[in-house]
């Protein structure tokens, strides 16, 4: 494994887990040359499955735009990284355990909204607003108030 530091290929696993699914596993690694440290996954590699884009494009599926957008939706709420790996993680493995070679975006991001739902509202309404794409105030405080007639969300 190289450094993305120094891009040295001398560096030594210092730690490693399981993840919580247990779908990964997490290592800690630090290069010899430099000395920094950083993170790595290993996960079993799958057949490719293909994302078909609302313009009907497709695109190979990749976990890290939707962990991407998770973070995005997630910045400065008191939500850890973990979680936020543990959602994306869930999310693979419904798109996974489907079966299918292809799936639609849409699809990806409702299961998106679904957990964010019942992870934050801030968060939530962040993702939400992007992702349904409102085009006035209105659209957005109609979301804010189905949010409120469904409750808290679980945490």
């Amino acid at each position: 494994m190289r450094c993305p530091y120094c891009r040295s290929d001398n560096t030594e696993v210092i730690d490693s887990r399981d993840s919580v699914n247990g779908e990964s596993v997490r290592r800690r690694r630090e290069c010899v040359s430099c000395g920094k440290r950083f993170t790595t996954y290993e996960r079993v590699d799958q057949v490719e499955i293909m994302v078909i884009k609302k313009d009907g494009t497709r695109q190979p599926f990749d976990r890290t735009k939707i962990l991407k957008g998770i973070v995005h939706a997630c910045e400065k709420r008191p939500i850890s990284m973990e979680r936020m790996e543990a959602i994306t993680d869930r999310i693979e493995a419904r798109v996974r355990a489907n079966g299918a070679h292809e799936i639609e975006s849409k699809k990806i991001g409702d299961m998106v909204v679904k957990e964010l739902f019942r992870l934050d509202p801030v968060a939530y309404i962040r993702f939400a607003s992007v992702y349904n794409n409102f085009g006035s105030p209105e659209e957005f405080r109609k979301v804010v108030l189905q949010f409120k007639k469904a409750g808290k969300p679980r945490k």
